[in-house]
């Protein structure tokens, strides 16, 4: 089961829960490495344009999923800099990814369902 399924309500009533954030960046970073490949760097520029994330949490996650076997690295020259530590889905990092994307997409629609949101 996924762990943003789990949310704490912190007690000026915001959502703070580590879990619930982790388990929505494990998504898109397995995501955004199933449409490339890409390096830590410009997973976190990409990312962060869109959720409050900081490098260490990329980065944590992606030593995680290297080491769970999700991910596989390998570097490459870069053009303009030093050699980037590029990051690839394994397959068994492409089955998670669409497992969880799958998983997602219908808790999401169930939540909409339940705030009056109906999003297709």
């Amino acid at each position: 089961m996924l762990y943003m399924y789990y949310f704490i309500l912190r007690s000026n009533g915001g959502i703070v829960d580590t879990q619930f954030k982790k388990g929505i960046i494990e998504v898109c970073v397995l995501s955004e490495l199933d449409k490339q490949d890409t390096y830590g760097y410009s997973l976190v520029k990409n990312l962060s344009e869109h959720l409050d994330i900081g490098e260490s949490t990329i980065y944590t996650m992606l030593r995680r999923l290297t080491n769970d076997k999700v991910l596989d690295q390998y570097e490459m020259q870069s053009s303009d800099g030093p050699t980037r530590k590029y990051y690839r889905l394994t397959g068994l990092g492409k089955e998670r990814a669409q497992q969880l994307k799958s998983d997602w997409l219908k808790f999401n629609q169930k939540v909409n369902a339940i705030l009056g949101e109906n999003h297709e």
